[in-house]
């Protein structure tokens, strides 16, 4: 009877051990997909890295290029063209200007600390060439200068010639105020209602510093820079699969030792 309950506790002892272990197993797997998750984020990083150098290196080569005449077919160029400098030769409407703001006024995509806040002055532009109108960012003006009365010497009148960049429209941030068409109140550039609002194409140009004229808005406003933090991504990722993985590691360790000491032989006495 004695020899009958050994062999049955020890039985019960082997199943636990088992069911205990093979659960264990499990965790262990789930836990391991912690590193190796990680490690995939690092990795996928380089890639991202890689592209946004490539980015970098045209945004460099179109930002630099000689500047081209506008083109006629205005859909491909927006397309293809954009941050490419071109040059524009027609007339303004001042009538209908538009305010993105508020605007800080740049020098070089940098801020220079202006006294007051401004805004940036978007007029449409028909072309010569075309007969198209577009819309041109002509640049910056303080708020107190915001009405255009107020800067009657810095409105150019009959036909001009300018050079700027060919931008693209803005997509709304999600704490960034909305637009309000109504008040003539732009918050970011969005191409399709700023062209309904001025019977303008859906085509910006922010003219730059040379098409600055005495009294009237300071151009060449442009950002031109792309931000980059892939490498600092990269190195967050590997650090956080190697902690884990170290962090697995131990845990297998602690419980392969765990498990050695549920395996010996149970006994009654």
């Amino acid at each position: 009877m004695a020899a009958f309950c050994r062999r049955l506790i020890s039985a019960r002892g082997r199943s636990l051990t088992t069911s205990a272990s093979g659960r264990t197993e499990k965790k262990h797997l789930w836990l391991l997909a912690i590193p190796v998750t990680t490690f995939g984020l690092g990795t996928w990083q380089i890639f991202r890295l890689r592209w946004k150098l490539d980015l970098k290196m045209d945004l460099e080569k179109r930002t630099t290029a000689p500047p081209v005449p506008l083109s006629t077919n205005l859909d491909e160029l927006l397309r293809d063209f954009e941050y490419r400098r071109v040059t524009l030769q027609g007339e303004f409407d001042h009538s209908k200007e538009l305010y993105l703001q508020p605007r800080l006024l740049l020098s070089e995509g940098k801020s220079v600390g202006a006294k007051e806040p401004g805004a940036q002055v978007v007029t449409p532009f028909t072309c010569k060439v075309s007969g198209e109108t577009i819309l041109v960012n002509r640049g910056w003006v303080p708020k107190s200068r915001l009405n255009p009365t107020t800067r009657l010497e810095g409105q150019p009148q009959g036909e001009v010639k300018l050079t700027g960049f060919v931008r693209g429209s803005e997509k709304r941030s999600p704490f960034m105020p909305k637009n309000k068409p109504e008040e003539n109140c732009w918050h970011y550039k969005d191409l399709d209602a700023m062209a309904l609002a001025t019977q303008a194409k859906p085509f910006l140009v922010d003219a730059d510093a040379t098409a600055t004229v005495p009294g009237g808005p300071i151009g060449g406003q442009t950002v031109i820079s792309l931000r980059n933090e892939h490498l600092q991504y990269i190195f967050t990722w590997y650090c956080l699969a190697l902690i884990t993985l170290y962090m697995w590691t131990r845990l297998r360790q602690k419980n392969g030792t765990t498990s050695t000491l549920v395996k010996r032989p149970l006994s009654p006495f």
